[in-house]
């Protein structure tokens, strides 16, 4: 499939946002040498660029609209995208300076509104469980109560991932910090729905999102989402290739 999104938007619960970021402008250079000539986001994996797998899952969740924020060789992501209408696809430039996770976000709040959004890396994919992981998402939301809700995976359940895990959750959904030294259960996935509130008082300039997670962690507003699922990391060319047995496997 190509940039023009021919899936069609489905249904979305009332509550679900109708709006996603996309972060699309790292340097991808853990996935070189693919990324000498094109950036991570159009990497192929399972005979698609990884930000067509993104905007599908988006498409398919009823979202109307995905700001995609652009750095290095933004016009090849700008110029396939050009065309794609579910969903329609605003860009956050962000050519002039590269603002990590949390300034991107800062820089595109003007597009992404007063209202919770998806979030989505494109270096993740993931196979869906008994029921589609961004319905269950939007389902799970509760502003009155998060700031975040970020979907986990468990550690064993992943490919393309080699760390110690992020994250606990306790029996409330409530999220903290891996303690030094100890493995845990739980890796972020790079997908979740953030509120605006999250970013109130955040500085200019390149940051990481991590930042404000550990906020919201003190403030007991950052939740999280068990994928049950599969996970899948694409982000060195080692990892394109487990990641398509994967989906392959899937299929089956």
């Amino acid at each position: 499939m190509n940039g023009s999104g021919t899936h069609r938007p489905g249904t979305v619960p009332d509550r679900g946002p109708d709006t996603a970021m996309v972060l699309a402008a790292g340097l991808g250079t853990r996935m070189r040498p693919l990324t000498e000539t094109k950036p991570k986001p159009l990497v192929e994996v399972a005979g698609r660029p990884l930000i067509d797998h993104v905007l599908d899952r988006l498409a398919e969740a009823g979202v109307d609209r995905a700001v995609v924020n652009v750095h290095y060789l933004a016009g090849q992501i700008e110029a396939h995208l050009k065309d794609r209408r579910h969903p329609r696809v605003e860009f956050s430039d962000e050519r002039a300076l590269l603002l990590e996770t949390g300034g991107g976000i800062v820089h595109a709040m003007p597009k992404l509104g007063d209202k919770p959004f998806f979030l989505l890396n494109t270096d993740s994919l993931w196979i869906d469980g008994t029921r589609p992981l961004l319905a269950r998402l939007a389902e799970a939301w509760d502003e009155s109560r998060m700031d975040a809700l970020l979907v986990v995976a468990s550690v064993v359940a992943t490919s393309g991932y080699f760390g110690n895990g992020d994250f606990l959750l306790d029996a409330e959904g409530r999220l903290s910090r891996r303690p030094e030294r100890i493995t845990a259960p739980f890796v972020y996935t790079g997908c979740g729905i953030l509120s605006p509130k999250l970013f109130d008082g955040a500085p200019e300039g390149p940051f990481s999102l991590n930042m404000l997670f550990d906020r919201a962690i003190e403030a007991e507003r950052l939740y999280g989402l068990r994928l049950d699922g599969l996970w899948m990391h694409v982000g060195t060319p080692q990892a394109i290739g487990e990641a398509e047995r994967m989906i392959l496997e899937s299929a089956m």
